[in-house]
């Protein structure tokens, strides 16, 4: 194509997408989507996001999110949606989704601005320093980020060392700042400390003489340290401190080129080494008063004429350096920003939530809504939770409103709607939300008259009338739960306006109340701290308490008091809205309920929620506690109840809002009707009571284990002489006869395992190794139940002239497998894995699972194994009960049917191991828990009556060994051992025997050929195919004893041996000749066998699986 070509496509396109050819503005895709709309809601693969359109700050947009009943994006943007973002949008915190801002406080402060790098800008400390072994330097700085040269932050000089200590810096444009510690000339590497972004930030410098350790720290955060910097050498005493400038000499030889160019307030300096804690102390503006030196003072500074006249700036302590989670739709890349920085966002919602919250001004309850506007004459509750609330409320607007909103709720007669209920919801969080975006709001305001009515609107709401409204909105707020967010919150904003002369405040109402108040350590390291709820008692029930251990811990880490602030709710709108929760049911704890067997029903609150939270001038603080709460009286008729202490977890499920989880806390005491409890952390807590349905007593137990033991002892023995059977009487090998034994085996030995578990009980190691040695062999018995079926299924459905997988794979799926499978259960959960009160696993963790899942697996295999084995029976019997008579009658049909149906089932339930499947059906009755006590009982004398006493593969073994010693012994020389069989004739007989079917197989083996589990059967009255444990392998003729003399060594067992031949005698009974076969057998006797006519040997027939016939 021409290039003119090209030029002419070009305009054209430029004219069809609207934007002119000589245009200086930004060109546009015209198959790019439109950028999202402020308020548009676009769905998504997780579920529906709104746009706002606002510019807030992390925390600010989490809660404008949360006041709409939503929450920030918990992950990036993706499809449709994301293509449509142009600038950066906040992203949420899954597993922190609740998280507060850091509490500020404002203060003003005078500052030293260093402006020009110049020699004559510099402060210096009036009284020299004494000797320092360790210390620490803290300041707020502002560094000029065009200042790309080395400077001094702080020097400090002594007599005859100019060089012995000081902090160094430099920025690079638009990237960090840099710092580097010298001591006495030693300096340190220059490492990334802060942002270069102009702002303020805390920066620390410590050092320790011994070691010559040193670190430095920037907004609360170690960013560097090492070890070996000027060790074994203190600063010398006499030293001078400098501001703003190197010496070269002691107090002066400054240079422009070191000079520090920036902004400089609240320096400190401690003779020691700061701890983090301490550190974060600092930070707050509350710096720790042991070892300090220096406290910021212009006062107590030589500060040079161009630093004056100095300024006064308003700080927030501690200074903004928060990053929070963003998306760049530009790159499509993750990042972060710092969370005071106004960004756009997304509320995002589950899509059955967002549907609901559409449809809420349509439920009940508008009439009050509208009732408290119209009071108000303005918007107070909004009817549409989804609407953004505009303007601005101050704390005594919203202190206003509250006594109204109380007035109005206080004086309805009639349940609050859901719509009342989810509007005032959506109030409270938003009062309480007031003081957290500006700390100057903290100074001013009514914020105890505010509080008092705060708690006075959620104790109404807490009514138990109003227990269905929740129930309404419990998939949306997350039920009674967010008042307690609430009330937490509000009272973390009230501990930032104690003061010493109100140390405490107390707010108690109906249904809630809280109490706030300031605690010294040293008070409290010897009897802690005690809280008492109204009715109750230090020394009982209703009470939570701070160790004396954890407040001398805090004493340690360089605190000396903190806030302390506890909130209680004592509702049974928590036990009606709370029920039902998905909380793994824990073990029993007292022997009684060990001795019982209960199902699990559920878990329901029991008592009050009880809450208390630990903040020092840093931020909130983590103690472990102990409490002791009374269960509400509940009366749960023949139901077993478990107490269980728990806490509220705000991270595990961010769209409801939290739920109950129980780590870190344990029972400490149970009582009758109270539980004394401790948890390792402080948050809102309460005693959840688990319930069970009691299924068996004492006594229905007691005989249920002594039915199992006598079970299991007969089964053993069983199984033992099955085994030693297999072993003794020289049964011919095979893989189903190698199969049997190691099923055998394998049962045999966990159910003597099985009936010593209950003395193990008293060891605890002993009852470990039980469990595992149960765990093995029972998987292992029920694995080659497993073989067993493939087995079946190999030789009776899918029949095949090839070769089977073999034993090796038999034996890695029989013993390999399960060896596995105890091994990685013992890894993932070693302290989970025996239950409590027994030796077995753990049927309250995943270790149960272990064992129950392939048990199932196995169990249904071997189910439709079973069923296939059936369908092939039942087909052949129908087609040999055709052969044999056209027009069979009805009821034969029938009886042939059912019998080929019934006797595989009967011959195969022990070897699949089906009669475990009533062990599923154990939870329904006590009835079967008697059939599966007793089905799983009889398994190993099932096993011996059908495979061992009944079966003809065991029986000829054993005849044979009768045989054989009886050939050798010469007084049995003359004596047949048995009746004479189908193929032979005893000497002098009149009758003469049929010759053999053509279809007829020997009975018997050649050499080790694979058993069968079905064999063909010559017996006309017999079905045609026969279902058997072995393959028969009978003899085929009679014997009669040899003449003395030397004889042919005996054949290996289980092989057929010698020379078959026909001859010629005469018939007693004037008959035709009959056809003598003979054969030497193994056991040393002559084998003959008498045939009728004709007298030539008869055609060879075809045997079955390659078998060769003589």
């Amino acid at each position: 194509m021409a290039p003119w070509c090209y030029c002419v496509l070009c305009l054209l396109i430029r004219n069809l997408s609207g934007t002119p050819s000589n245009s200086s503005g930004e060109s546009r895709n015209p198959w790019a989507p439109a950028p999202v709309a402020p308020g548009e809601v676009v769905e998504t693969a997780g579920g529906v996001c709104k746009f706002s359109g606002q510019r807030l700050s992390w925390w600010q947009a989490q809660e404008s999110c949360e006041q709409q009943f939503g929450h920030l994006a918990l992950q990036p943007p993706d499809g449709v949606l994301a293509s449509r973002l142009r600038d950066l949008v906040w992203v949420g915190q899954r597993e922190v989704p609740l998280r507060r801002p850091p509490q500020r406080r404002a203060r003003t402060t005078a500052v030293l601005v260093f402006g020009e790098k110049t020699a004559d800008r510099a402060a210096r400390l009036r009284s020299p320093l004494p000797e320092l072994a360790a210390l620490t330097a803290c300041a707020h700085v502002q560094w000029d980020c065009a200042s790309s040269d080395p400077a001094a932050l702080f020097s400090v000089a002594a007599p005859a060392l100019p060089n012995a200590l000081q902090l160094r810096a430099f920025a690079e444009p638009g990237g960090v700042v840099r710092a580097a510690l010298v001591v006495r000339g030693h300096h340190a590497p220059f490492l990334a400390a802060f942002r270069a972004d102009g702002r303020w930030h805390h920066v620390c410098a410590t050092w320790e003489q011994r070691g010559g350790r040193w670190a430095l720290f920037s907004d609360g955060r170690r960013r560097a340290g090492a070890r070996g910097l000027g060790a074994g050498h203190p600063v010398p005493s006499g030293s001078i401190l400098v501001l703003g400038q190197d010496q070269d000499s002691l107090g002066g030889g400054f240079s422009a080129h070191d000079a520090f160019s920036g902004n400089l307030t609240d320096f400190h300096l401690w003779a020691r080494a700061l701890s983090p804690t301490q550190l974060h102390q600092a930070q707050a503006c509350a710096p720790p008063l042991e070892g300090l030196l220096f406290r910021w003072d212009p006062g107590a500074l030589d500060i040079a004429p161009s630093l004056l006249p100095m300024v006064w700036v308003r700080l927030l302590c501690p200074v903004p350096s928060e990053e929070c989670p963003t998306w760049n739709p530009a790159p499509r890349s993750e990042g972060s920003e710092l969370c005071l920085e106004p960004q756009l966002f997304l509320c995002c919602y589950r899509t059955e939530t967002y549907h609901r919250l559409q449809d809420a001004q349509s439920w009940p309850g508008q009439d009050v809504i509208s009732r408290v506007n119209a009071l108000a004459n303005d918007i107070v509750l909004l009817p549409d939770p989804l609407s953004e609330a505009h303007g601005t409320l101050s704390p005594a607007e919203a202190s206003s409103f509250l006594g109204l909103l109380e007035h109005v709720l206080a004086m309805e007669m009639a349940p609050l709607g859901p719509a009342t209920l989810l509007a005032v919801v959506r109030f409270l969080k938003r009062v309480v939300a007031l003081g957290a975006g500006d700390p100057e709001l903290l100074l001013t305001g009514p914020w105890e008259q505010l509080s008092q009515r705060v708690v006075s609107v959620a104790s109404l709401v807490l009514e138990e009338q109003v227990a269905d409204a929740w129930l309404s909105i419990r998939e949306v707020v997350g039920g009674p739960m967010t008042l307690v967010a609430s009330v937490q919150r509000l009272a973390a904003l009230l501990s930032t306006t104690m003061t010493s002369e109100q140390p405490r405040m107390r707010i108690q109402h109906r249904h809630a109340g809280l109490e706030v108040r300031s605690l010294r350590l040293r008070e409290a390291s010897t009897r802690g701290c005690f809280f008492t709820m109204p009715g109750g008692r230090p020394e009982g029930a209703g009470h939570i308490h701070i160790p004396a251990g954890e407040a001398r811990r805090l004493l340690r880490k360089g605190l000396s008091g903190v806030t302390v602030i506890h909130s209680w709710f004592t509702s049974r709108v928590f036990q009606h809205t709370l029920e039902g929760l998905d909380l793994q049911p824990q073990a029993p704890a007292s022997s009684e309920e060990a001795n019982r067997v209960q199902r699990f029903l559920g878990t329901q609150v029991g008592s009050a929620i009880i809450s208390s939270e630990v903040w020092d001038v840093t931020g909130e603080v983590s103690m472990a506690v102990t409490f002791h709460l009374q269960h509400q009286a509940q009366t749960f008729r023949h139901k077993l109840v478990e107490p269980v202490c728990a806490f509220w977890n705000y991270s595990i499920s961010p769209y409801t809002g939290g739920a109950w989880a129980t780590t870190g806390c344990s029972v400490a005491a149970l009582y009758p009707d109270s539980t004394a409890c401790f948890c390792n952390h402080s948050t809102s807590f309460a005693v959840l009571l688990q319930i069970y349905e009691v299924q068996r007593g004492p006594e229905e137990e007691s005989l249920l284990r002594t039915l199992s033991f006598v079970g299991c002892g007969v089964s053993f023995c069983a199984l033992t002489t099955t085994f030693l059977l297999f072993l003794a009487a020289g049964v011919p090998k095979s893989e189903r006869t190698t199969v049997h034994k190691n099923l055998t085996f394998s049962l045999a030995c966990a159910e003597g395992f099985l009936m010593t578990s209950e003395w193990a009980k008293a060891n605890e190691v002993a009852c470990v190794a039980v469990t595992v040695a149960m765990h093995f062999l029972f998987l292992a018995a029920f694995s080659w139940m497993l073989v067993e079926g493939l087995l079946l299924w190999r030789k009776v459905v899918a029949v095949s002239m090839h070769p089977g997988p073999g034993m090796r794979l038999y034996h890695a799926t029989g013993w390999g497998v399960p060896v596995g499978i105890v091994a990685v259960t013992l890894a993932m959960l070693p302290r989970d894995y025996v239950a409590p009160g027994h030796c077995w696993l753990n049927v309250h963790t995943y270790a149960i699972w272990a064992f129950v899942g392939p048990v199932l697996f196995v169990l249904t295999a071997n189910t439709c194994i079973l069923a296939r084995v059936v369908m092939v029976t039942v087909s052949s019997a129908r087609r040999r009960a055709r052969m044999l008579s056209p027009q069979p009658c009805l009821q034969e049909q029938i009886w042939t049917q059912i019998w080929a149906t019934v006797k595989p089932v009967l011959v195969l339930l022990p070897v699949l191991g089906l009669t475990w499947l009533v062990g599923i059906l154990v939870h329904l009755s006590p009835a079967w828990a008697y059939a599966a006590v007793g089905l799983n009982s009889i398994q190993g004398l099932y096993i011996f009556l059908v495979y061992a006493a009944c079966n003809e593969e065991v029986r000829s073994a054993l005849q044979r060994m009768a045989e054989k010693k009886s050939c050798a012994s010469p007084a049995s020389w003359g004596t047949s051992l048995r009746p004479p069989g189908p193929w032979e004739a005893t000497r002098g007989s009149p009758i003469a025997l049929a010759p053999p079917r053509r279809h007829a197989a020997l009975r018997g083996t050649y050499g080790p050929r694979t058993p069968s589990a079905f064999s063909s059967i010559a017996n006309p009255e017999r079905q045609a195919v026969e279902l058997t444990a072995f393959k028969a392998s009978g003899p085929l003729v009679a014997t009669e004893p040899l003449p003395p003399g030397p004889h042919p060594p005996d054949p290996p067992p289980g092989r057929l041996s010698g020379r078959l031949h026909f001859q010629s005698r005469p018939h007693p009974a004037g008959h035709s000749a009959a056809g003598v076969v003979k054969a030497r057998g193994s056991g040393g006797c002559r084998a003959v066998s008498h045939a009728g006519p004709p007298p030539t040997p008869p055609e060879r027939p075809r045997s079955p699986r390659g078998m060769r016939v003589f």
